[in-house]
């Protein structure tokens, strides 16, 4: 098959959304498929056209940023050039673009999965609700032209705007979640550099941004301090996110505790990464929205605990495993006192690596991605 995927933004950037669609796209390409993908250029020193991993990548220029979005007038225009030379067409939605591409798509008779990766969640303020509501409106375009859309869970489908208007053509395919096994004594080594002594290290991770709710896990963790003195807090990823300043918004909150937090800034390397988790004692995401965050299956992948919200999407790693505990979302004091307790019986929740990946293997993830293709293209053939 020849696959075209598109999307705004792909490596080197770093995003959950950005990994999920490398890892299809790679391994589709090492199965022997040609996989182009279309995204922008958006750091003005990458190549318009390169390979990488067995992937052709083509970048457009971006000619304006509005909020997280890049604006390219020629994406189109080589999206057209690339759709008529593919079999089926990926797009990673939120995509401002994927309407017209899809359309492009439907007039050449080529078959669309829209994968959808998130419903478009801002911050407060009258312009943000007005970019919610074009972004679903965008989508839902894209979506009806689509002969096949995924989301990644049933649960976070069920409550989507966007999604359960299109259950007759919904696939749920889980993100394909590498991580190598951590080097658990250089874990232990890293970890006495920065927190001696610690015995209760809690780890968060992503971009800090208003829809991951650290912002609870602030308020929350001086409640954690009144119970076990030693905690500490430690943050691997990006606080400065150009498209928000929720990291400043929360200075308030982090500086009381600031000589408990230790920021590691963004981490690329999977090693590194698993080695991250593996010297945490628990790991903790309360987030407002979110479809399902890789980070928590690569944190119990290293063996470590997760606690999460108890909302759609986000609840489902640790509902299907049980390696971990869910808390009400947006209640600082209902996560403190799950925090406490997971910590104190940590090991009644420690992971066990070969279940994880029996509940989230990305080999059956891409399968699943490879099947889902052959069935459109045969439908449309």
């Amino acid at each position: 098959m020849k696959v075209l995927a598109a999307l705004t933004y792909y490596a080197p950037h770093w995003t959950g959304l950005t990994v999920h669609a490398v890892r299809v796209a790679e391994e589709l390409a090492a199965r022997g498929h040609e996989v182009t993908v279309l995204a922008t250029r958006h750091l003005a020193g990458l190549p318009a056209r390169e390979f990488r991993n067995g992937v052709e990548v083509v970048r457009v220029r971006p000619v304006l940023r509005l909020s997280r979005a890049q604006i390219a007038p020629a994406f189109t225009a080589a999206a057209a050039r690339l759709v008529a030379d593919c079999d089926v067409v990926q797009l990673h939605t939120p995509l401002p673009e994927a309407p017209l591409i899809a359309l492009l798509a439907r007039l050449l008779g080529k078959p669309v999965v829209l994968t959808h990766h998130a419903d478009v969640v801002m911050p407060a303020g009258f312009a943000n609700r007005v970019l919610e509501h074009a972004a679903l409106a965008v989508l839902t375009s894209a979506a009806r032209l689509a002969s096949a859309v995924t989301s990644y869970s049933r649960d976070y489908a069920d409550h989507s705007p966007l999604l359960s208007s299109f259950e007759d053509r919904l696939s749920c395919i889980a993100p394909p979640v590498r991580l190598p096994a951590p080097d658990r004594a250089a874990a232990m080594a890293w970890r006495a550099s920065f927190a001696p002594g610690t015995r209760n290290l809690i780890g968060f991770a992503g971009r800090w941004v208003e829809e991951k709710g650290f912002d609870v896990l602030l308020r929350a963790f001086p409640l954690v301090l009144r119970a076990l003195p030693d905690a500490r807090l430690v943050f691997a990823g990006e606080s400065g996110v150009v498209y928000e300043n929720f990291f400043e918004r929360c200075q308030p909150l982090l500086d009381p505790i600031r000589d408990r937090v230790t920021f590691l800034g963004l981490l690329r390397e999977p090693a590194r990464m698993a080695n991250f988790y593996a010297l945490c004692d628990i790991f903790v995401l309360p987030s407002r929205s979110d479809m399902m965050a890789l980070v928590q299956v690569e944190a119990m992948l290293a063996g470590t605990p997760v606690v999460a919200s108890d909302i759609p999407g986000a609840r489902v790693v640790v509902a299907r495993t049980g390696f971990g505990r869910l808390a009400p979302p947006e209640d600082p004091e209902g996560l403190a006192r799950l925090l406490v307790e997971t910590l104190r019986d940590r090991e009644r929740f420690r992971p066990r690596r070969e279940a994880v990946v029996a509940c989230f293997d990305p080999q059956r993830s891409i399968d699943d991605y490879e099947s889902l293709f052959r069935r459109v293209l045969r439908d449309a053939r």
